[in-house]
């Protein structure tokens, strides 16, 4: 049996918590959330799973699904401990040094970091044609008006009377990252498996024409070409999160316990 810890408990983590019960190989030992937190979740999760305000030191797997604090303040001293990981908020490896500051804790716990993908796919491939050399990578993300609340497009543009299709960031994908950091994790994830933060190219565009969460990918390389559209349906309690995502962590965790991956 796998016992995973997670960090976090908001619309990813509690829809992992109701997907999982049943599942002959794993289970959610253990829930990371704030202080104020700990009371409520723990009336959502019952008895049989620990809430507490840090990793326990016998944690299994570590599974991140609470936002880009939670990997300096979580993941880090989990990784050094020897604890392995997975973190869904990549975006947050925009901040300078943390990468480096991961891959430090994870060799010196003699562990793995897993970056999982997310909202997008194509990530394999992106990261099998690295290998012979990359030209061009872009990612351009569009979402109904709604989804960038609480972003900075809330002061480039009403939300509630846009009508036509509206660029609110053309930047790198680490500028990207910065800004939108609940929303570029995709953007993210598409540059740590091609050409990098700061040679990835991303458009996000609030997008009144489209009900879904819609990415777009462009590669270029020594490979030949490939471009990927995506339409992921929101989580119905987070417009800014794909249900992709959630399905990412569940796949992630079936192939940890699973005989044959995919």
């Amino acid at each position: 049996m796998l016992d995973v810890t997670l960090v976090g408990f908001g619309a990813i983590g509690r829809s992992l918590h109701q997907r999982l019960p049943g599942h002959a190989g794993v289970r959610i030992a253990h829930v990371v959330v704030s202080a104020a937190s700990v009371s409520p979740v723990r009336e959502v999760v019952g008895p049989d799973v620990e809430v507490s305000v840090a990793v326990p030191m016998a944690a299994g797997l570590v599974l991140e699904c609470a936002g880009h604090s939670a990997l300096t303040e979580h993941v880090l001293p989990a990784l050094a401990r020897g604890v392995e990981c997975a973190v869904l908020s990549v975006g947050a490896l925009s901040e300078p040094g943390l990468v480096e500051r991961l891959d430090d804790a994870a060799r010196e716990g003699g562990t793995q970091l897993h970056l999982l993908s997310g909202a997008i796919g194509g990530i394999e491939a992106i990261a099998a044609a690295r290998l012979a050399g990359l030209d061009e990578v872009t990612y351009t993300g569009r979402k109904p008006p709604q989804g960038w609340r609480g972003t900075p497009a809330e002061v480039l543009v009403d939300l509630d009377t846009l009508r036509e299709p509206m660029v609110i960031l053309h930047a790198s994908a680490r500028e990207a990252a910065r800004l939108y950091p609940k929303n570029a994790n995709v953007a993210a994830t598409v540059a740590l498996a091609g050409l990098g933060l700061d040679a990835t190219m991303v458009r996000l565009i609030a997008d009144p024409t489209v009900t879904d969460n819609v990415h777009e990918i462009a590669v270029r390389g020594a490979f030949g070409a490939m471009e990927l559209t995506m339409r992921g349906k929101p989580l119905p309690d987070n417009p800014k999160t794909s249900a992709l995502t959630v399905l990412s962590a569940l796949r992630f965790l079936h192939n940890r316990v699973g005989s044959t991956t995919m």
